[in-house]
């Protein structure tokens, strides 16, 4: 599984959320619901600017989530809807995870995105 947003670069500083984990190899079919909800709602959310994610088949998997500023990762850790999966993470998907905050102060692509 791979999800990107085809974003052109954000203009530093923002804050990029680096999420990885290892799951476990059951239970796909209520995984995979819970992410495709917690992506939707996550891109609604203030401060949100998109989002790189892989999985390979060994169950190692990255995520990436780019936010506008700490308050608006912090809103997002702890709202409401999201809490309930945390745990469920915890307890029925994950072998392990961990979770960094970093800010990004440059940020650039090739190509460049269009004028």
């Amino acid at each position: 599984m791979s999800v990107a947003t085809p974003v052109p670069p954000y203009e530093p500083p923002y804050y990029a959320v680096i999420f990885t984990s290892v799951r476990h190899d059951d239970d796909h079919e209520a995984y995979a619901a819970a992410a495709k909800r917690m992506l939707a709602l996550a891109t609604e959310q203030p401060g949100f600017l998109g989002v790189d994610s892989a999985r390979g088949a060994d169950g190692l998997g990255i995520t990436v989530s780019y936010w506008r500023d700490r308050a608006s990762i912090e809103a997002w850790r702890t709202h409401a809807a999201h809490l309930p999966i945390q745990e469920t993470g915890r307890r029925r998907w994950y072998d392990m995870f961990s979770v960094h905050i970093a800010q990004v102060e440059r940020s650039y692509r090739y190509p460049p995105p269009a004028p």
